[in-house]
């Protein structure tokens, strides 16, 4: 058995001790059992919204999909998870302690309060759309990772089922508790063995001025912006602000903190964190650029690297490449389960659920939905490209959730279905009738689009959003019931 085998199945088997133990806190916490599994009881200390931030930021896309992208861009690349770290700090200081304050559990229900049924049925969709996208990414990178370390035991399809079945046994059992404490070890393991690998890297093939005189001219190397060209640039730090505000797994981070000074804290620490972790992946398309041009599959970058390294070095990355794709996906999971649980079966079925009931639903709402993801993984091309234009249709939430913050008097109740559908709407056009990409990426078109809808009916029309920020400033804020 290789090393990195023996490796990968000993964290394998102390993240799923972990998940076991979690299933002891659910018991241990609030009576009620469905809220423990979904929302950790709502006492997440910032410890953990931190690598819970962290985690679902530095995944496959982060890891995987950067080098990819730095393979044949350079390394300009790294801007996705700067654009991610700014995301989270920006919700750190406009967003995070007024989502703690609410007493709703998903985006979805906010937007059934402030604007009806039809549109927190629409948000469902579009949330559900965006999570099981990036979920299927996750895969598709976990797929990468075995396959080229170990060639001899997974084949691509094989690594994408192996990852599946990991994601899945953990969010089954342990619920958001095992995300947590799972992260916590995950989020440690990833730069551990970014840092080891990346040093380890640069010695054998010689360093930073070998690499540059042996990359491909069609490669810019380190430049910060001439890769993905400065509109791509900016673009994902639109794309990664606007998604980190109203995503149903980086939301549900919010409302299962402890308290609002919980959530701003844990929010900024992660989002720092999660601010070097891009730049340093692109190093390593950099690398595999100059190493091992003409590769056939640009996400083989990475995995393609690391088999070089030593048995030792290339087992302890691959644990934290893969810990990556854990981290991610159980938070996706977990999303994915609350907003069905919450927003189609309890709004559908009418009678009250028990708590053994939920926690079951949710169960079987997280089997489905990887099943799902895995079947959409089988289709993805291109990482990054694929999530930066699913993350895009989260820019109708973020318009209505920040102007439900700070300019309530703008927000009309006509306006929340139309903006979503906009959103939707714009993301499949963008995805299936190319004659439409006349601007350099999807964010663009969905700001101004939604942008502009918002500012017609707050001219308009004249019905208000139903009310959802209300409260003393320094007191708690709730939503009315997520039925009214």
């Amino acid at each position: 058995m290789s090393v990195q085998l023996v490796i990968l199945i000993g964290y394998v088997i102390v993240l799923l001790g972990v998940s076991w133990w979690s299933t002891v806190l659910i018991k241990r916490g609030t009576a009620n059992k469905a809220l423990n599994y979904l929302l950790a009881g709502r006492n997440l200390p910032a410890s953990l919204v931190t690598v819970m931030l962290v985690g679902l930021a530095v995944g496959g896309a982060s890891t995987v999909g950067v080098a990819e992208t730095a393979y044949t861009r350079g390394f300009s690349a790294g801007w996705y998870n700067a654009a991610w770290g700014a995301g989270g700090i920006f919700v750190g200081l406009f967003v995070a302690r007024h989502l703690r304050r609410m007493s709703v559990k998903t985006i979805p229900q906010l937007m059934g309060i402030m604007f009806g049924p039809w549109t927190r049925f629409l948000s469902v969709v579009c949330q559900l759309l965006v999570m099981i996208s990036i979920t299927a990414l996750q895969y598709v990178a976990g797929g990468s990772i075995l396959t080229a370390l170990l060639p001899d035991v997974f084949t691509f399809n094989q690594g994408m089922l192996a990852s599946a079945a990991v994601f899945i046994v953990i969010t089954l059992f342990g619920g958001y508790w095992a995300s947590g404490l799972t992260n916590l070890i995950n989020v440690a393991a990833i730069y551990l063995g970014i840092i080891i690998a990346l040093w380890a890297s640069l010695n054998q093939f010689g360093g930073v001025e070998t690499l540059l005189a042996r990359l491909p001219e069609s490669n810019p190397g380190f430049s910060l912006v001439e890769g993905l060209g400065l509109a791509s640039v900016v673009g994902y730090m639109a794309v990664m602000i606007t998604m980190a505000t109203t995503t149903q797994a980086v939301s549900q981070i919010c409302f299962a903190s402890k308290d609002e000074r919980t959530a701003r804290n844990g929010f900024l620490i992660g989002g720092f964190l999660i601010l070097p972790a891009g730049f340093l992946c692109a190093v390593f398309g950099l690398l595999a650029a100059a190493n091992f041009p003409g590769l056939e599959k640009a996400s083989m970058a990475l995995p393609k690297l690391v088999t070089s390294l030593s048995p030792a070095v290339g087992g302890i990355f691959l644990a934290s490449l893969w810990a990556a794709d854990i981290s991610t996906a159980v938070g996706l999971l977990m999303g994915c389960s609350t907003l069905v649980l919450e927003d189609v079966v309890k709004k559908f079925y009418k009678k009250p659920l028990e708590d053994a009931s939920e926690v079951f639903v949710s169960r079987v709402v997280v089997l489905v939905v990887s099943l799902l993801s895995f079947a959409l993984a089988l289709t993805v091309v291109g990482i990054l490209r694929t999530i930066t234009t699913a993350l895009a249709v989260t820019t109708s939430f973020t318009f209505i959730l920040l102007a439900g913050i700070y300019w309530p008097r703008l927000v009309r109740r006509a306006a929340g279905f139309w903006v979503v559908l906009a959103s939707l709407v714009l993301w499949i056009l963008w995805t299936y009738v190319p004659s439409v990409r006349v601007v350099p990426e999807l964010i663009y078109f969905e700001w101004a689009v939604c942008g502009g809808l918002m500012i017609l009916f707050a001219i308009f029309a004249r019905e208000p959003a139903g009310g959802v920020f209300s409260g003393p400033p320094d007191g708690p804020r709730t939503a009315p019931p997520a039925g009214s």
